[in-house]
């Protein structure tokens, strides 16, 4: 069964999400910030992670996926964020800023979430 880290602070949701994953057949960490989200995905080392970007501090997702690129794990990682409609400045992946694989705005239809988790979880 396949491990998928979910990191964000919003508690409905990561419940939300955790139940359509579930639902797949993937097994569900959970990470309210992104200290717990870090410790998880050092111990046990998921197949992908789910990331939020405004959490304790508004870049706080950002910071993560540098983090981890910048330690050579190439863990495939889907940000969600609503972090353009907050601030009304764009983002979107690129290799230095955002260094994920997708990048989505909440809210994020469950079709297309489930099919970039299929993307990357062979």
């Amino acid at each position: 069964m396949a491990k998928i880290l979910l990191v964000d602070d919003d508690k409905d949701f990561v419940e939300i999400n955790k139940m359509i994953l579930e639902k797949e057949g993937y097994q569900i960490l959970v990470g309210y910030n992104p200290t717990e989200g870090y410790k998880l995905l050092t111990s046990e080392k998921p197949d992908l992670l789910i990331l939020d970007v405004m959490m304790v501090e508004p870049d706080d997702g950002f910071a993560m996926a540098q983090k981890i690129r910048r330690e050579k794990n190439n863990v495939p990682i889907i940000m969600l964020t609503s972090v353009s409609k907050v601030t009304g400045m764009k983002f979107g992946k690129d290799d230095e800023m955002v260094p994920v694989n997708e990048f989505f705005e909440k809210p994020v239809a469950k079709d297309k979430l489930l099919k970039a988790v299929k993307k990357y979880i062979k």
